[in-house]
This record gives C-alpha cells, sequence and structure tokens, in this order.
C-alpha cells in the first residue's frame, strides 16, 4: 500500500470515510502498582471500523465463529 500525499484539505466527510473503510484499532494496557503490589490492570482494544470492514477482517482471524447454546425450554 503506498502512501499517497494529498495537497488539498480533506473534509471531516473524507476523513470518516476513510477510517470506517479501513479501520482504526487502539489497544491498550494499564497497570498501575504500588510497592511491587499490583492495585490496578485495565486491558482494552477500541475497534472503529464500519461493520462491513469489520466483518471481513474478523472473519480471516477467526472472530466469526457462532456458538450455539442449547436452549432449555422454561416449565411451569
Amino acid at each position: 500500500m503506498a502512501i499517497q500525499k494529498s495537497v488539498s484539505a480533506s473534509s471531516l466527510a473524507e476523513v470518516v470515510d476513510r477510517i470506517l473503510e479501513k479501520g482504526i484499532v487502539i489497544d491498550a494496557f494499564v497497570r498501575v502498582a504500588l510497592v511491587g503490589i499490583e492495585l490496578l490492570a485495565l486491558e482494552a482494544r477500541v475497534v472503529i471500523a464500519s461493520v462491513e470492514t469489520w466483518l471481513k477482517y474478523a472473519e480471516a482471524v477467526g472472530l466469526t465463529v457462532h456458538h450455539h447454546h442449547e436452549r432449555v425450554p422454561l416449565t411451569a
């Protein structure tokens, strides 16, 4: 993929369209420790993409596997 430089300014709609088309993943891990004792650990993954883009890439890495749960009928 080649990097293209643009001389003209992009509109907000073009930027949002590009983000939704390509997608953005923000992966963060935060750990707070005091004197070697871990007080807090947070792990987050934020994905910003269109549904179509997410499904395309999620299927490629096996994230779209559906789990079927057996339903138990309710009895009176």
